[in-house]
């Protein structure tokens, strides 16, 4: 098997992040340099970031509800990363991003094969926020934001937006573009002031069972995701 595919496989982290370890050469297979070509199994001696890598590990999946204030990013020296907030004992990394200043769902797991399922472009698994903005909006804001507006340098893909309050609006993705909605509503003339996901795929948090900081085991079995376009 591949060696970032590998990786991925025993739950050290998603593909992609694997294919920068190796590129920052932080991953030795059999005490060498490794190379994103290097084909590897459970009977080589791999390292990474100086750990031994043990093997496939069981999948695991968890809900979080992440705060405000948690970054996503795993960095064990930031007080301020995910890293001190994983479940205990568990090898599991998020699926995608949250950014500092936002909260609500984020999913958990080891399974690098979902990662890749759930955050590569081409699967398209829908996402739901609930974005409040620095003043009220009309009909035309709505319009707008659904039907697409420049960020980075691309037109983003057409979404659904709803009104919920004068000032309140529900938007549900199929993209995932860095800091995507407070973009796409500065480009439209307003400021996000707060941003909650609601829904990854077909999970959906609900606050009065899994609070904020907290997180809850979830067979793979729950989470639901909708087949690839041919």
């Amino acid at each position: 098997m591949r060696l970032a595919k590998y990786l991925s496989h025993c739950g050290v982290c998603s593909r992609r992040q694997a294919s920068r370890l190796i590129e920052a050469a932080e991953v030795t297979v059999n005490g060498h340099p490794a190379n994103h070509i290097d084909h590897v199994t459970e009977a080589d001696h791999i390292l990474v970031s100086g750990q031994l890598v043990e093997g496939p590990a069981p999948k695991q999946l968890y809900m979080y509800h992440k705060p405000v204030g948690i970054d996503c990013k795993l960095r064990p020296d930031d007080p301020s990363s995910l890293s001190h907030y994983l479940p205990p004992g568990e090898r599991v990394y998020p699926i995608g991003r949250l950014d500092k200043d936002s909260h609500g769902l984020l999913l958990l797991t080891n399974d690098g094969e979902l990662c890749n399922r759930l955050i590569h472009p081409k699967h398209h698994q829908e996402k739901e926020y609930r974005v409040v903005v620095d003043r009220p909006f009309d009909a035309q804001f709505c319009d707008r934001m659904s039907a697409g507006v420049p960020v980075d340098g691309v037109i983003t893909q057409a979404c659904r937006v709803e009104p919920v309050a004068a000032d309140t609006f529900t938007i549900v993705l199929r993209q995932g573009l860095n800091r995507q909605i407070r973009k796409m509503a500065r480009y439209c003339g307003y400021r996000v002031v707060d941003l909650y996901r609601v829904r990854i795929a077909n999970l959906k948090l609900d606050p009065q069972v899994l609070p904020a900081g907290h997180f809850q085991p979830i067979a793979m079995t729950e989470l639901k995701l909708e087949e690839e376009e041919k």
